[in-house]
């Protein structure tokens, strides 16, 4: 078995119906082998729809509890939502509330169940989940989504670990960022990783595309693979073949789906030992 193993995945299935789209073609076209739903997404019907005329597509869970719309009514996780009723993006705010008010974990438990539950009610097959905006790597919103997810099947889950050294040598830039990633989180992942080996759920060593979020080129995405390490990693995009609103304005995601479909990048996996793979 090679050493170097990769899991492509795009994020945010169901946000919008060129989210979908470009899901759609980096699959058939391109070397994309693994999706997240976004179950609370304007365009998940649709999401949904594409998946089951993909059987060979992996579909995950993406749990979302910040910058998303809720699964639930508003007016039953008051708590949890904005005026506006959706789930804030304010990370870090919400965060610290999550940590410490019981009001709060008690309505972001009922969410996370209803958003397994939407999922479990597509007829998709579960293949992993992960957190919106990375939000899994909270204590608190990891150990909900451990104990929800069991009762769903849940069997793999993306752990969000960034190296510092691949990730800087393929781009020689954030420097501050990368270490931050790759360094000031070690505390927090690697009780991530032992809470996910205690639940036997299975996971990534790797993860890359978090520093380089919205800016994931051809030329970004060939250095990665260049110095990729040995092991399981995965490699995150988020294509879309046009801009939708809730994409940064300074995010290029017609030139990530264009990297997921550049031959360049499929004949660099091949030169480089790196199977595709799943969780």
């Amino acid at each position: 078995m090679t050493r170097k193993q990769l899991i492509v995945t795009g994020d945010d299935f169901g946000a919008a119906v060129s989210v979908n789209e470009a899901i759609e073609l980096a699959h058939r076209a391109g070397i994309l082998n693994t999706t997240c739903l976004l179950v609370g997404g304007l365009a998940a019907d649709d999401a949904v729809g594409r998946a089951k005329r993909m059987p060979n597509l992996r579909v995950g869970l993406h749990v979302a509890v910040t910058d998303a719309r809720p699964v639930l009514d508003p007016s039953r996780i008051p708590l949890l939502v904005d005026a506006d009723g959706q789930l804030p993006k304010t990370l870090f705010r919400s965060g610290v509330r999550f940590f410490a008010n019981r009001a709060v974990q008690a309505q972001l438990a009922a969410e996370i169940r209803a958003q397994f539950e939407a999922f479990a009610a597509t007829g998709l097959a579960l293949d992993h989940v992960n957190g919106h905006n990375h939000m899994h790597i909270h204590p608190t919103v990891l150990g909900l989504m451990l104990d929800i997810g069991r009762d769903f099947g849940m069997r793999a889950m993306r752990l969000p670990y960034e190296p510092f050294g691949p990730s800087w040598r393929s781009s020689h830039d954030q420097t501050f960022v990368r270490l931050s990633l790759g360094v000031g989180l070690q505390p927090m992942i690697a009780s991530m990783r032992q809470r996910l080996r205690r639940a036997g759920v299975a996971y990534n060593d790797y993860l890359f595309g978090i520093a380089d979020t919205g800016r994931m080129t051809s030329d970004r995405v060939l250095a990665m693979l260049r110095e990729l390490p040995d092991g399981k990693s995965e490699i995150h995009f988020h294509p879309a073949t046009s801009r939708w609103p809730g994409m940064p304005s300074w995010a290029r995601c017609e030139e990530e789906l264009a990297a997921l479909q550049n031959p360049k990048v499929a004949l660099a996996l091949r030169e480089h030992d790196i199977a595709v793979a799943t969780f």
